[in-house]
């Protein structure tokens, strides 16, 4: 094994945290649900377990030592097994069950599945000792894979609670796709990228027709993969878990700081945020930390507007600024994203922000419907949306256009410089704004629903209004027949 490998199963085997003395199923993930993994499973991790009522696939990109392994594992465990716990929301099966689970190489495959769901091997004898995530007296039975590594379990069968057996088949990515192709499954998991996407592919087929689920665990070391891709780009029944060392309440600071320190600089957002590692192809490549401030309460004399993003193929985005113009500090205070809505849901969601806030919107806004024929702008002003009359554009100064490029170097100079600051309880918005990238040169336009309403604020923060203006008193909204895109009132 290479040093580099030997590096990684040091750190996955740390992330691990096995127990070696007692049954995790029961220990941890107990019929009492709190804020914790004494108790039960972080915040996070339920949500992840509840979407698979709803989400066929399903991904954890996450970085190192958050629990994205063990939270994979301990699905496995109670679908195998049938334990599924009094606050378990997701997807439930009332037979025993078929499962692949799948690591880049077979001593992977024994050092982190294996030990996740069944723990090590008894001493001086080849049997497993149960300290895994599968009780141990639920092991009816294992069977070995011959391939030139020791102790890799090919299969074990599990005690279901309905009185049948189910099944669990250990491989890896170094067998190639054609040995995931075969009989259809209850589910797979895929920990760590697939060497060929044909792989994931194959693992989705096999669960087709017992419309079963696909588990991925990733930490994304060499950047944004063609899996990774498809979980971000979403669509239907597929979800993604973004998962920091903030979303880890057993890592405390001393310990987020220690790891931090043991990483290459150029891997640091990597192992602790999972973002793809992609370099100079981050589009607002400064840390989190450097825009980060805790909320507070929005003076009056600040300056507000909203910026929105239509979503007609993609999910609907908002985003809320306020200008501190004495400091020349942009501040991100709320954001909203949802899919599969109607303008007039969308617009109750803006409205409860503030009636009185402008909207700034881009030009696919004078799209019309196909149904109705009524633009998309006009139609959330029909709702009372306090719509600008002209699509988002520089003023004259900057040239009056609409191109992207140049107001995000205005806001990444903003990062930069301390004049762009975004409240930390937005994590939607600091998880696009991790995954934003450049290919070639050139911005990725995916996942961008809210950096693009983002833009489209900051690109009208001139018509921005505040308290102290007559409309907001009253409740009332501008008229701006008047305005001018280039010139102002």
């Amino acid at each position: 094994m290479s040093n580099e490998a030997e590096k990684q199963l040091f750190e996955l085997l740390q992330e691990l945290g096995v127990s070696t003395s007692t049954n995790q199923l029961t220990e941890i993930y107990k019929e009492t649900y709190d804020n914790g993994m004494i108790g039960g499973p972080y915040v996070w991790q339920k949500e992840f377990h509840d979407m698979g009522f709803s989400h066929k696939e399903r991904a954890i990109i996450a970085g190192n030592r958050v629990g994205k392994t063990r939270t994979a594992a301990a699905e496995v465990a109670i679908h195998l097994t049938g334990l599924y716990p009094k606050w378990w929301a997701g997807k439930q099966f009332i037979q025993p069950t078929d499962w692949i689970v799948a690591a880049p190489t077979n001593e992977l495959c024994r050092d982190i599945l294996q030990m996740a769901l069944v723990g090590g091997m008894v001493e001086g004898e080849k049997s497993p000792d149960g300290t895994g995530w599968i009780p141990a007296n639920s092991i009816v039975d294992y069977g070995w894979r011959q391939c030139g590594v020791p102790n890799v379990m090919d299969t074990i069968r599990v005690k279901h609670v309905s009185g049948g057996t189910s099944l669990c088949t250990f491989k890896s990515y170094e067998q190639g796709p054609v040995k995931f192709q075969g009989v259809a499954r209850d589910g797979v998991w895929l920990d760590e990228e697939p060497t060929d996407y044909e792989i994931y592919t194959e693992s989705l087929t096999r669960t087709l027709d017992k419309n079963g689920l696909v588990l991925f665990t990733r930490t994304p070391l060499f950047g944004m993969s063609d899996v990774i891709k498809h979980f971000t780009d979403g669509g239907a029944g597929i979800y993604y878990k973004n998962v920091t060392w903030d979303d880890a309440p057993h890592l405390d600071d001393e310990a987020k700081a220690q790891l931090l320190s043991s990483y290459p600089e150029h891997e640091r957002d990597t192992r602790a945020k999972g973002v793809p590692m992609m370099g100079s192809g981050g589009v607002y490549a400064v840390p989190d930390e450097l825009i980060t401030c805790e909320a507070f309460e929005i003076p009056d004399h600040f300056r507000r507007v909203c910026g929105i993003d239509f979503g007609i193929d993609h999910p609907a985005a908002a985003c809320w600024i306020a200008y501190d113009a004495d400091a020349d500090v942009i501040y991100v205070y709320d954001c909203y994203k949802e899919r599969g809505q109607t303008a007039a849901y969308h617009a109750q969601a803006i409205k409860s922000r503030g009636k009185w806030i402008p909207v700034s919107w881009p030009h696919d806004g004078m799209i019309r419907d196909k149904g109705g024929g009524v633009a998309l702008k006009d139609q959330y002003m029909a709702q009372g949306v306090n719509m600008l009359g002209f699509s988002a554009r520089y003023d004259d100064a900057k040239g009056g256009g609409q191109s992207r490029e140049p107001i995000t170097l205005e806001i990444l100079e903003r990062m930069r410089t301390g004049r762009f600051k975004v409240f930390s309880h937005l994590s939607d918005w600091f998880e696009e704004k991790r995954m934003l990238h450049r290919k070639d040169g050139k911005i990725v336009p995916e996942r961008d629903d809210i950096e693009s309403a983002t833009r489209y604020a900051v690109m009208m923060i001139r018509c921005a209004r505040n308290f102290e203006d007559e409309f907001a008193t009253k409740q009332s909204s501008v008229d701006y027949s008047e305005y001018s895109p280039l010139q102002g009132f």
